[in-house]
């Protein structure tokens, strides 16, 4: 004989079952796609991006031979980027891309991709591994779509990332000099004037080589690596540390042609 109260339990299970079964069904009704992209779109409007992302998705489920899926799973990308959600931006995006490389709108994919790598990009503290990532995506929007509306920001951005790189290994650098490894810290500002040229970090680089080829007494390079910057950066305050750098050691900026730096630089003396 059933006990009252296991009866109890049964009608509570049973209850929420149908609480259950009936929230599915009303997250999941039939609608025309004009109605579901419309309600999507006005929920984006408002701000509500959940919901945006739900409803986009669902015109993509329920409709996804119509033209109105295509928009609706690159709109559901950017309701992702909206929320910050950078992960799930680029998953999306990746998706577009991967099923309709020749939409005209693809352009647009690629750059919400290589934003999204961008908006996570660390301070210089951290692993750099993103904003490794945010300069390849960067790169690859300008590259495959110069005549974009996205190209120009692409360009700008993948400017500010490599700077944010160049950044890192001065960061490194210094900290190695400042622990007396010189070898190490000439090994990451050195990497600074050949790979990140046209940063803004490269006059305090050539300062830097110069120190610390002073310090282990190599001369010809620093005089070489103070020349460089003078020729460069002749008004700047890194310049005037170098000379002063050199004239307290009894030397003067001057480029010797058996240098390292003569010999990989010579478009930049």
């Amino acid at each position: 004989m059933t006990s009252p109260l296991r009866v109890a339990l049964l009608l509570s299970a049973l209850v929420l079952a149908a609480c259950s079964s009936s929230k599915d069904e009303t997250t999941y009704v039939e609608a025309p796609v004009e109605t579901l992209y419309n309600q999507a779109t006005d929920a984006m409007l408002a701000g509500d991006y959940n919901q945006a992302v739900k409803l986009f998705d669902e015109v993509d489920r329920q409709h996804p031979y119509s033209v109105w899926a295509t928009k609706a799973q690159l709109m559901s990308a950017y309701a992702h980027y909206l929320k910050d959600e950078f992960d799930d931006t680029i998953i999306a995006a990746d998706r577009f891309i991967q099923l309709h490389p020749g939409n005209r709108d693809v352009a647009y994919a690629y750059y919400l991709k290589a934003i999204s790598y961008y908006a996570q990009i660390a301070d210089v503290e951290r692993d750099q591994a993103l904003t490794d990532l945010a300069m390849k995506s960067l790169d690859e929007v300008s590259r495959r779509f110069p005549e974009s509306p996205y190209a120009r920001d692409a360009r700008v951005k993948y400017d500010l990332t490599r700077d944010h790189l160049a950044g890192k290994e001065m960061d490194i650098g210094r900290y190695y000099m400042k622990s007396g490894h010189y070898g190490a810290a000439l090994a990451r500002f050195r990497t600074v004037v050949e790979k990140f040229q046209t940063t803004s970090h490269t006059p305090e680089a050539l300062l830097r080589l110069t120190e610390c080829y002073l310090a282990i007494g190599i001369k010809n390079e620093a005089q070489t690596a103070a020349a460089v910057l003078g020729y460069n950066f002749p008004g700047s305050r890194w310049y005037e540390e170098a000379y002063s750098l050199l004239t307290g050691a009894k030397l003067e900026p001057r480029v010797d042609e058996g240098s390292w730096m003569s010999r990989t630089f010579n478009s930049i003396l």
